[in-house]
């Protein structure tokens, strides 16, 4: 079954959602919609490093984005002011990597498929990374569940319950760096946040308690992730920003309906 190359792209999107769509709760609980713009832009650094070491991409991408979010939790609240030092982190990263990739010698690379992903083109392999580093990341969410919401609702008394608020965005850190890592394949640098951020808000309106709205947030990121998977397919469009589009019109109907049931 999985030599179906569709197979293999509706389980890699699938993966990346339920990874993707639980941790973007935080990222919107938090405000932090640029700090994964700057982690996953970081990506493309990644990927040169890899590509110039010969190492396996999934793990120059992953230490890279990990690093990147290690130095924007670092200089967060330092001097700059947080929206200009991850906007300049961001678009930073961003042009250094596609300038690295460029200067990689006797490689041609396509950079496409970074920016914009290669879900189509999913291995068996690239499968196994993908639900491989899903698992972790949720697994890590759930673990740190109580922690983490303590830490995001209100710090100082999560302090004072014995949780400490600096290490929560540790890992909260590091289950964003494993979420870019595998996303990269599917819907690319430049579409990663989305993919955290928009099933998280359209998920939103409708949820009663911060577990549900995890649980809607996958569920609507796992509809984009096949529907727009079957839109690319009727009507030849690129696969990654047709996931993204369809997970948007999803929003829109949320923030629609949700407008209309406050009147």
């Amino acid at each position: 079954m999985l030599d179906d190359f569709l197979i293999r792209a509706g389980l890699a999107g699938i993966g990346v959602a339920l990874a993707a769509a639980p941790l973007g709760c935080f990222v919107v609980w938090r405000r932090m919609a640029y700090f994964g713009d700057a982690t996953a832009h970081a990506a493309l650094l990644g990927v040169a490093l890899a590509l110039s070491l010969e190492l396996p991409v999934f793990g120059g991408v992953l230490l890279v984005s990990l690093a990147m979010a290690l130095i924007v939790s670092g200089l967060n609240g330092r001097s700059v002011s947080t929206d200009a030092l991850l906007g300049v982190m961001a678009h930073g990263a961003l042009a250094i990597g596609l300038v690295a990739v460029s200067l990689l010698p006797n490689q041609r690379v396509d950079l496409s498929a970074y920016l914009f992903g290669e879900i189509l083109a999913v291995t068996k392999t690239d499968l196994l990374i993908i639900w491989g580093g899903a698992a972790a990341s949720v697994a890590l969410l759930i673990w740190r569940w109580q922690a983490l919401l303590a830490a995001t609702l209100n710090p100082d008394l999560a302090t004072a319950s014995g949780v400490n608020p600096r290490r929560e965005q540790l890992f909260l850190t590091l289950a964003l760096a494993l979420t870019v890592a595998v996303a990269l394949k599917v819907v690319g640098a430049l579409l990663i946040a989305a993919m955290l951020i928009i099933p998280a808000a359209a998920a939103r309106p409708f949820s009663r308690s911060p577990e549900t709205m995890a649980i809607m947030a996958a569920i609507i990121g796992t509809v984009s992730a096949l529907g727009g998977l079957a839109a690319s397919f009727t009507f030849d469009t690129p696969t990654g920003p047709s996931i993204v589009s369809t997970a948007a019109i999803l929003f829109a109907i949320s923030a629609g309906v949700a407008a209309a049931l406050r009147r």
